[in-house]
């Protein structure tokens, strides 16, 4: 199955309600864009959207930021994606999306878990960690990885069109991340999966939590809000994980 196979079968998945693809559907650079101009943001975002950030994101700065901010007990990076599989519990034929995927890594993970006749969806606003995430998938010659340049806190997908979704280290760079989870759960099929990694504010951590608010720019979440807003969108079996700074939050749809 070839990568322009792939794009079809995301074009398949898009909701032509949700937006106008009239002069947007574009794939020269081998991924769906569906976004114009990028916008400014934070730090850390601007950074994202940086031509230096894809080249290192996974080798050096994930590990080495995520991992100071999950402290000495939280899991590394194989062990936080064999985490993410088991709380999608993916099979051979699902579909899953990969919000906010930056270049890649985790969207290929995903996607070694559905196998050929699944679909593994990665996107993001970026277009230089998308041009990353397209060149590195095809030096693995995958065949059921396609990526879109789309927003996440407006997924431009067909209702109930995925069985798995995962949105790994981006919540808090969102606007809008309670609307961006409302569209998570808007793209799921009744019993699909999804698994959150975001920020957590440390409790009784005043101090440390408002400087690493103030310095990053980004937000940190209560150890409820997050399991909270999901229960309140209709997921059950809820389970929190909280390692240091970060916490993990999986559930289902009912």
């Amino acid at each position: 199955m070839s990568q322009a196979t792939a794009l079809d079968r995301v074009r398949e998945l898009l909701d032509p309600t949700l937006l106008d693809l009239a002069g947007r559907d574009a794939t020269a650079g081998g991924y769906l864009d569906l976004l114009g101009a990028e916008p400014a943001g934070s730090p850390v975002q601007w950074l994202m959207r940086s031509g230096f950030l894809p080249g290192i994101y996974e080798r050096v700065w994930r590990p080495a930021v995520l991992g100071a901010m999950k402290g000495p007990f939280g899991p590394g990076t194989r062990q936080e994606l064999a985490l993410v599989g088991r709380m999608l519990e993916l099979g051979p034929g699902d579909r899953v999306l990969d919000v906010a995927c930056g270049p890649g890594n985790v969207t290929r993970a995903l996607a070694d878990g559905v196998g050929p006749a699944g679909l593994a969806v990665g996107l993001d606003a970026s277009a230089s960690m998308l041009a990353r995430a397209v060149r590195d998938t095809r030096a693995r010659d995958l065949g059921n990885v396609g990526y879109v340049r789309g927003d996440a806190a407006g997924l431009p997908f067909l209702p109930g069109c995925f069985d798995a979704v995962s949105c790994l280290a981006a919540l808090y760079l969102f606007e809008h991340p309670f609307e961006a989870l409302a569209g998570m759960a808007r793209v799921l099929r009744p019993g699909g999966r999804i698994a959150v990694m975001t920020t957590r504010r440390v409790p009784y951590g005043g101090p440390l939590n408002a400087l690493v608010g103030v310095a990053s720019g980004v937000r940190l979440f209560g150890d409820e809000e997050v399991v909270e807003a999901l229960n309140r969108l209709g997921f059950s079996g809820l389970r929190h994980r909280a390692y240091g700074l970060v916490q993990f939050v999986n559930g289902r749809l009912v």
